[in-house]
C-alpha cells in the first residue's frame, strides 16, 4: 500500500449512484477503483470454487487477505475479476449473496477484508466506493464524499433499471426495501452507514450525473489533484 497515494471515497446509501460515479471518476482521473460492496461475495464465491468451508475462520480470513481481485474498467464499465476471471454476473446470484451473509458475520473475516481493501491503496490514486469508506477503511483520504438522494428518487431510479433490463418490479415494493434497507444500514452496531465528520454532502436527488461527476472533480481540483494528475 501506498500511504501517499490520493483516495476519493464516495460513500452513501443504496440507489445514490456511487458505483455509477464512482466508475466515471476512476475512468477520468486514471485512478484505481475499488468496489468494495463486492470483496465478501468475491471472498464467499473464492472460497466456495477453493472448497474452503463456510464457517471455517481462519482459512477464510487467510483467502480473504490473499484475495486476487481487481476491478479494471473497460468501454466505460467496470469489471469484476477474481484470478483472472470476470465473475461480475457470477458473484450477483442469491446463492453467492447467501454465502456472503455468512462470511460477513466473521470477525477474522471482517479484520482480513479492511486490510484488503486500504492494500487497493496505490499511486495514482484511488477511487473508493462503499459505506464505510470515509469513516473506517480510508479516514485519512483526501476527499470524502457522502452521496445521498431521497429513497423516492433512488425507487424510482431501481424501478427504472429494472425495467431497462426487462425485470418486472413494482415501484411501491422498491421504495419499502430501500427504507429498510436504509434504517439497518444506519442503525447497525458496526460502521454504521453515516457521513464521516469531515465528508462533503452531496444530494444527487436533482441532479444529473454528469453534473455529479463534475462536482467532484470541481472539488479534487480544490485540493490540487485534477484529472489525470
Amino acid at each position: 500500500m501506498s500511504d501517499s497515494a490520493p483516495v476519493l471515497a464516495i460513500d452513501g446509501p443504496g440507489g445514490a449512484g456511487k458505483g455509477t460515479i464512482s466508475c466515471l471518476m476512476a475512468e477520468r482521473l486514471g485512478w484505481h477503483l475499488l468496489d468494495s460492496g463486492a470483496l465478501y461475495r468475491l471472498t464467499a464465491y473464492a472460497a466456495n470454487k477453493h472448497a474452503v468451508a463456510l464457517d471455517d475462520p481462519t482459512p477464510l480470513a487467510e483467502l480473504a487477505k490473499a484475495l486476487d481481485v481487481s476491478f479494471p474498467i473497460e468501454h466505460g464499465q467496470p469489471l469484476t475479476v477474481l484470478e483472472g476471471e470476470n465473475v461480475g454476473q457470477a458473484i450477483r446470484n442469491e446463492q453467492v449473496g447467501e454465502w456472503a451473509s455468512r462470511v460477513a458475520a466473521i470477525p477474522e473475516v471482517r479484520t482480513a477484508l479492511l486490510q484488503r481493501q486500504r492494500d487497493f491503496r496505490q499511486l495514482p490514486g484511488l477511487v473508493a466506493d462503499g459505506r464505510d469508506m470515509g469513516t473506517v477503511v480510508f479516514p485519512g483520504a483526501t476527499l470524502k464524499v457522502f452521496l445521498t438522494a431521497s429513497a423516492e428518487e433512488r425507487a424510482r431510479r431501481r424501478h427504472l433499471q429494472l425495467q431497462e433490463a426487462g425485470v418486472d418490479a413494482n415501484l411501491s415494493s422498491l421504495l419499502k426495501e430501500i427504507q429498510a434497507r436504509d434504517a439497518r444500514d444506519t442503525q447497525r452496531s458496526v460502521a454504521p452507514l453515516k457521513p464521516a465528520d469531515d465528508a462533503v454532502l452531496l444530494d444527487t436527488t436533482r441532479l444529473s450525473i454528469p453534473e455529479v461527476v463534475e462536482q467532484l472533480t470541481d472539488w479534487l481540483a480544490q485540493r490540487g489533484l485534477a484529472p489525470g494528475a
